[in-house]
């Protein structure tokens, strides 16, 4: 195990390292040890220590789940614990998620995981997806799917071009951040949809990109925040991201309200 594993670690932090664009020498300071231990790391020459993966590791803000398998290729324990949202421990967490997308009714919420998967949405979330093709709502749901297939979301966003090239955009960045395939074939599929709305060439100077849905109710606005756990040590937590969609003008903050006929009390499961 000693002569395949040292040397898959030192590769996964070889790579890691010029995903980020870090020389051996700034990486070896920054982390406080020898830029001659760091090469002898990356080429299996040294088998890296627990406190050397970890601090190389936060140095290059490397994701909890992919510092486990760098130790576990070290022939090293996990660091990170990996829990259900239906866990015992994750019932603070499961607890916030579920008061934050009730709170935030009649707009729309929603939990997703480092794939886009759905995890929870409140109950708003379902009045926006309304005539979407069934089985673009069967779990598990893929937001980005959902929103940009043609029998999804896209025909009846307006200026679907410019929505699009911002959620493609930020994509793109998370593949770049994190180097996951699956977000690469994601990323692949989404790109092949059709889109007869190019993104205009002199795009208005505006501080977000609103989202722009028409509906039985007129046209949405609405601009979108997305919300991260503090200080994560459980991969699970630190993979979920909600996001929130806040009235962009009074007409969709009142079309909403006025709608809304939802007990406050409830929120949406979606299967796990």
């Amino acid at each position: 195990m000693t002569t395949t594993a040292v040397p898959r670690a030192g590769a996964l932090l070889r790579t890691w390292r010029e995903r980020r664009g870090w020389s051996q020498l700034a990486l070896a300071g920054a982390a406080g040890i020898s830029a001659r231990h760091l090469s002898f790391v990356e080429t299996g020459r040294s088998r890296p220590s627990r406190r050397t993966v970890l601090t190389l590791s936060e140095q290059l803000e490397i994701p909890l789940r992919e510092r486990n398998a760098i130790l576990m290729a070290a022939g090293l324990a996990p660091a990170y614990p990996e829990h259900g949202l239906g866990d015992l421990p994750m019932a603070a967490v499961s607890d916030a998620i579920t008061r934050i997308l009730t709170l935030h009714n009649p707009f729309p919420a929603l939990v997703v995981d480092r794939h886009w998967t759905m995890i929870d949405a409140n109950d708003a979330v379902l009045g926006l997806v309304e005539g979407c093709a069934p089985e673009l709502l069967e779990p598990p749901v893929n937001v980005l799917r959902l929103t940009l297939h043609p029998g999804g979301l896209a025909p009846r966003i307006a200026d679907s071009g410019q929505w699009r090239a911002h959620l493609l955009a930020r994509l793109q960045h998370q593949i770049g951040a994190t180097g996951d395939p699956e977000l690469k074939r994601l990323f692949d599929e989404l790109t092949g949809y059709p889109c007869d709305d190019p993104v205009p060439a002199d795009v208005p100077h505006a501080l977000v990109v609103p989202f722009r849905l028409r509906t039985e109710r007129g046209e949405l606005s609405f601009l979108s925040t997305t919300t991260l756990f503090g200080t994560p040590l459980d991969v699970t937590v630190s993979e979920l991201a909600i996001e929130a969609f806040y009235p962009a003008d009074a007409a969709t903050s009142e079309a909403l309200v006025r709608g809304s006929h939802l007990d406050p009390s409830s929120y949406v499961k979606v299967p796990r």
